[in-house]
């Protein structure tokens, strides 16, 4: 860590440079004698990139940042104050701490949280920052978490960590495949708290995961803006009934859609003939949930096909996690052929085309309100629905 970055001048050049061309920056003589001009841009990239993502720490003066990928692979200010909800008791061991944003908003929550992070120059980052941002009851540990949980004596109520994915391992992975191995250390992580949270990837399959953990009594799939960030798995070492999987949508208002695991075998849901003036399209979260006849009984909705997860209804329900869009017309493929002038996003949904062809074929220009939506109807094969967008997330 390179203290000088800290110093006002450097810190006001930083800013000042948000929009300037980085890669110039990194090439030229910087104006900075204990500062290079690879570290200048460096700084501002991360900056830049928390500007949406973490805005506490972009609004804060003097905020020294990780290299860029860090920052890239930290939880968002958004999902950290989720995860922060779902800790109980007053002690909290972060074993993964990186940047430290879930620390920070573990903190909030917890009267003493531990913080810790094998690279010494994360740690470093992270407990400057968090003087900056007042965070004033979190030790910071530099040093292997799983090491430090093995040779400490204290009992923690909550432990939350958050496994990267091994370089090895392809898009479908397991926790074994993670680095800290949480399977292998799960009988420590069990007997060192009453409440163990873990991060992953939304790739990863919730039946595998169900499969490699034990006292699993809930997971959360978080979603924002209709992209599944990450799930959260809530392990109790005395738990032993059904988990509880929970689908929250995090925008402007928080949406959530619950069910037991294995709740969704029991539900129907009927196929109908193009009937209803509202179209529903689920969230990601409830689509990773795979609640597919439960979204239908929950909602009062129809399906178009049971290999669809399209809805249909008369009525407008604003609880809904998911897209609602007011149906304008019905067309077919040959009445599409004939149409000129077409507007509309396209959405393809258990339809022979991909998006980007069906554009191409029927010279389809976008638009942000309308739709074209592509699908495949149990009674009368496939249509086309021309809609309107009413309600995004």
């Amino acid at each position: 860590m390179n203290k000088a970055i800290t110093d006002s001048e450097v810190q006001d050049y930083i800013r000042e440079q948000l929009n300037a061309d980085v890669h110039k920056i990194a090439m030229a003589k910087s104006p900075f004698p204990d500062v290079t001009g690879q570290e200048l841009s460096a700084q501002i990239a991360a900056m830049k990139k928390s500007a949406k993502k973490l805005p506490a720490w972009f609004s804060k003066t003097g905020i020294y940042y990780p290299p860029l990928l860090s920052v890239e692979q930290c939880s968002s200010e958004i999902t950290a104050a989720y995860k922060a909800q779902l800790s109980k008791g007053a002690k909290l061991i972060d074993l993964t701490g990186g940047f430290g944003v879930d620390s920070y908003y573990f903190s909030k929550v917890n009267q003493s949280v531990v913080h810790c992070e094998i690279s010494e120059e994360l740690s470093a980052i992270a407990s400057y920052n968090a003087r900056l941002l007042e965070q004033h009851n979190t030790i910071f540990i530099a040093g292997d978490g799983i090491e430090y949980l093995k040779d400490t004596k204290l009992h923690f109520e909550t432990i939350y960590i958050d496994p990267a994915r091994r370089s090895s391992a392809g898009k479908v992975f397991m926790l074994k495949d993670c680095t800290p191995d949480v399977i292998e250390n799960l009988d420590l992580l069990l007997n060192s708290t009453d409440r163990l949270l873990i991060k992953t990837a939304p790739l990863l399959d919730i039946t595998a995961g169900l499969k490699e953990l034990r006292h699993v009594a809930g997971i959360h799939i978080v979603s924002v803006k209709n992209e599944c960030k990450e799930l959260v798995w809530i392990l109790e070492k005395k738990f032993e009934g059904t988990p509880q999987i929970v689908c929250s949508t995090l925008n402007a208002s928080l949406k959530q859609f619950s069910f037991l695991a294995g709740d969704e075998p029991a539900a129907t849901a009927m196929d109908t003939p193009v009937e209803g003036n509202y179209l529903y399209e689920p969230d990601v979260a409830l689509l990773k949930g795979g609640a597919f006849n439960l979204i239908a009984e929950r909602y009062q909705l129809k399906k178009f096909h049971q290999q669809t997860q399209l809805y249909i209804s008369d009525l407008i329900n604003k609880d809904f996690p998911g897209r609602i869009f007011k149906i304008e017309e019905v067309l077919t493929a040959a009445a599409v052929k004939k149409e000129k002038n077409l507007l509309g996003s396209v959405i393809v949904r258990n339809y022979p085309e991909k998006a980007a062809a069906l554009v191409e074929k029927y010279h389809i220009k976008p638009d942000d309100s309308q739709f074209m939506i592509f699908t495949h109807s149990a009674q009368t094969g496939k249509i086309i629905l021309k809609s309107k967008i009413l309600q995004h997330y």
